[in-house]
């Protein structure tokens, strides 16, 4: 039998999981400035992004065991972490915002702030966007991003599989960006 040769980001792997500082160092070193200029492309400022930075590697060396060269390389790995870290950390803020910032079909809403004409306008040609989709588009991002539902969420209320909910929110986005203009907001830039 041949002898099977050590996979260097396997090996780097393995001594995070052990807790070798000099490990972490070294993943930090390797991609520290990938994870933040994924984290800030989706971000709205530089201290959302450097705090986002050090939850992923935290959650890096939490998870560190469970890295497989078999299925991805290590940046791949690396940046699907953060890419998930980044967009659960976004729909959180979401969710914490007044639940009548956007108002969907006949729900309440509560009196605007002066300096929320703005935030109006845009949440109206939002609305009038999403209404554009066909149904299934428009109704896996309303739960996605708008209540702040995960996609595994989304896929067991509208009982349909999780590949099907993924297509139909990539390119429910991709028409929004289509369609929109710049005064859509900014989760619109992420699929």
């Amino acid at each position: 039998m041949p002898e099977k040769h050590q996979n260097p980001d396997l090996d780097l792997m393995q001594r995070v999981a052990s807790g070798q500082e000099a490990a972490v160092a070294e993943l930090y070193d390797r991609f520290g400035g990938l994870v933040y200029r994924g984290a800030r492309q989706l971000l709205p400022s530089d201290a959302e992004a450097e705090d986002a930075v050090q939850e992923v590697f935290l959650r890096l060396w939490r998870t560190a065991d469970r890295f497989d060269p078999e299925r991805a390389k290590l940046v791949t790995w690396v940046m699907l972490i953060t890419r998930r870290h980044v967009i659960d950390r976004i729909r959180r803020a979401a969710v914490r915002h007044k639940p009548s910032t956007l108002t969907l079909g006949n729900e309440p809403s509560s009196a605007p702030e002066p300096s929320a004409t703005a935030q109006s306008e845009r949440n109206e040609q939002l609305l009038a966007c999403l209404s554009a989709l066909p149904e299934i588009q428009r109704r896996v991002i309303e739960r996605a991003y708008l209540r702040g539902h995960t996609l595994k969420e989304v896929s067991t209320q509208l009982d349909m599989p999780l590949g099907t909910v993924k297509s139909a929110l990539s390119r429910g986005l991709a028409r929004l960006r289509n369609n929109a203009s710049g005064d859509v907001p900014d989760w619109t830039a992420s699929s």
